[in-house]
């Protein structure tokens, strides 16, 4: 096991391009408040046009390439999840001085480079890659595309820039989080594509509800950090995140409440 878990640490952390990965504004790829908006917008125009296209005929039956692709880029996204949140928490836990700095990185003292922040990049590079997701339910017309699948795509490159841009506090806690979730949402979405549909759906809902629960009890120790020391950083990035959370949080509560109250009625009847 000791030799499972130094092979893992050398790949995830140690590696020349995970140890000494600086996110440098206008020379990182991606890094720029110009390449953020033209990727946000280009998304949002292309779902518009897309279902627009897609939503003349009628649902077909769903071809079996479909079905693959689906079950390769959910598969992608599962390995990608599950490695991000490894790989963050190995690099946490070699790179805080203390465990205060999970929760508070020093004011103007902590610049988005090491391990830890690489870790944060490859999540915001994931976050384009999550695009496809739209894609592959447009082109399968039996499902249905929601806003909050759109406006959860579009703004959450928005928050992971920031994340980096601000070297925001609570970024090791947000990431693990975040991609340990999305790693049982993917699992399930990898099976349901496989024709396997798991009995936990609700589950991956319930999950999501309690992430941002989490985030909003862990913020108030990040903020008494904050006012009642040298400050935290990123506090600013913080307040988009929280604003973003908050508005995730009301989205799952109602699309929880309208689904499974909703299958509680007909079961009754």
């Amino acid at each position: 096991m000791e030799w499972i878990y130094w092979n893992i640490r050398h790949w995830l952390v140690e590696q020349p391009v995970v140890s000494e990965f600086e996110w440098k504004e206008g020379h990182t790829w991606g890094a720029s408040t110009q390449f953020l908006a033209t990727t946000v917008i280009a998304y949002l125009s292309s779902t518009a046009i897309l279902r627009f296209a897609t939503s003349s005929s009628s649902p077909p039956k769903t071809h079996l390439l479909l079905r693959l692709a689906s079950a390769i880029h959910n598969l992608i996204l599962l390995i990608l999840s599950l490695t991000m949140a490894v790989g963050c928490t190995l690099s946490t836990a070699s790179q805080m001085p203390n465990a205060r700095w999970i929760f508070c990185f020093p004011s103007n003292q902590t610049p988005p480079r090491g391990p830890l922040f690489f870790w944060a990049y490859i999540f915001y590079l994931s976050k384009l890659l999550e695009f496809l997701d739209t894609l592959l339910i447009l082109l399968n017309r039996n499902k249905r595309l929601t806003f909050l699948h759109v406006y959860h795509h579009a703004v959450v490159v928005v928050m992971c820039y920031l994340w980096l841009h601000t070297s925001q506090s609570l970024l090791p806690v947000a990431l693990v989080t975040n991609a340990s979730v999305h790693t049982l949402m993917y699992a399930y979405y990898m099976l349901c594509t496989l024709g396997k549909r798991p009995p936990w759906k609700r589950l991956v809902t319930d999950c999501q509800i309690v992430q941002f629960v989490f985030s909003f009890a862990v913020s108030v120790l990040m903020l008494w950090f904050h006012l009642t020391g040298e400050g935290c950083s990123g506090i600013w990035g913080w307040c988009f995140n929280a604003a973003f959370n908050a508005s995730l949080l009301l989205l799952f509560v109602n699309f929880h409440a309208s689904n499974y109250a909703t299958r509680k009625n007909d079961k009754r009847s």
